[in-house]
């Protein structure tokens, strides 16, 4: 029994690390936060009336099906983009959570998320990349004309499950931050990677087992492990990035490793969560696919719980 404890502590202290993508890049959150709860720092968000653009790069090579299942999450992120209304909880209620959080001017985050273009690359960086390549990359497509300067967008680079990022699977599942384009403009930019093959107990989860997590089956993925690792981890940078995009906004403790809206419940899915349980989830009667939200074109997600400053607790029924 005890060492069940030990495996089951040291599983939720991992996946507490690699589900914090602090903003600056610090690869560990805070463990010993100022405060029991998420504060306002007084800086900007990305806020309402304007829609949150999303210009998606795919480094490297992505098959059609993982494809098909993110571009469908970010379609499910706004009821104008088609969602299909359903009796539960939709992405676009999940989305409606991050709302709460307001700016000093009492606007809050947009609701509307739109992904507006999408680009390929092969490997123009190679196969292993630094940090900061990613945040010079992104201001060269942007100085390029490539893509355009959206100071209420997000620059999202997806990395394929051949390519080795730097922190990527060593206490990182995805980071958010932000860089200076001209005097006048910076923009938020994020990576997210494939887990499926360099770390999927770690990024992946509960879809796939940690080396040293509890005993158990893994959960069955609704779109394929590695699609669903990355939608998870996608939904906490987003969250991450529109409440807290220049390290001014919403986080609890360290502003160089802070927990942010979704990170500050790591590991939580679903009512009655604990560490190395995910929660009470819905599960698909033929798949049996474990999921809490319904998406565009039929599709389930795992998404992951946020921070209510409401009831000031993690919230994980949308």
């Amino acid at each position: 029994m005890a060492t069940m404890l030990r495996k089951s502590l040291l599983f939720s202290l991992m996946f507490a690390l690699a589900l914090a993508p602090p903003s600056h890049g610090a690869n560990t959150p805070s463990l010993t936060p100022t405060s029991n709860t998420i504060q306002y720092h007084g800086g900007p968000l990305l806020t309402t009336p304007k829609t949150i653009n999303i210009y998606l790069i795919w480094y490297g090579a992505f098959s059609r099906k993982d494809r098909a299942s993110i571009t469908d999450f970010f379609g499910s992120l706004s009821l104008s983009n088609g969602v299909v209304p359903y009796q539960g909880p939709t992405v676009s209620t999940w989305w409606k959570t991050l709302q709460t959080y307001t700016d000093k001017a009492g606007n809050s985050v947009s609701g509307t998320v739109k992904l507006v273009k999408q680009i390929g690359d092969i490997y123009s960086l190679g196969k292993n990349i630094k940090r900061a390549q990613i945040a010079k990359y992104v201001e060269n497509k942007i100085e390029t004309k490539v893509l355009p300067l959206d100071s209420n967008g997000i620059y999202l680079v997806l990395t394929a499950r051949d390519v080795t990022v730097e922190r990527f699977c060593m206490g990182s599942c995805g980071f958010h931050n932000n860089v200076v384009v001209s005097p006048k403009s910076r923009v938020v930019y994020a990576h997210v990677g494939d887990p499926l093959v360099q770390c999927p107990g770690l990024c992946a989860w509960p879809f796939s087992l940690p080396a040293y997590g509890p005993p158990g089956p893994a959960l069955v993925a609704p779109n394929g492990v590695g699609a669903d690792g990355m939608i998870m981890n996608i939904a906490t940078v987003l969250a991450g990035a529109v409440t807290n995009p220049f390290n001014t906004g919403y986080f609890q403790g360290d502003p160089l490793a802070p927990l942010e809206a979704v990170t500050a419940c790591p590991g939580v899915f679903g009512e009655g969560a604990y560490p190395g349980y995910p929660g009470n989830l819905m599960v698909d009667k033929i798949s049996k696919a474990s999921y809490n939200a319904y998406g565009a074109n039929g599709r389930k997600f795992l998404l992951p719980a946020i921070w209510d400053l409401k009831s000031l607790k993690c919230k994980a029924i949308f």
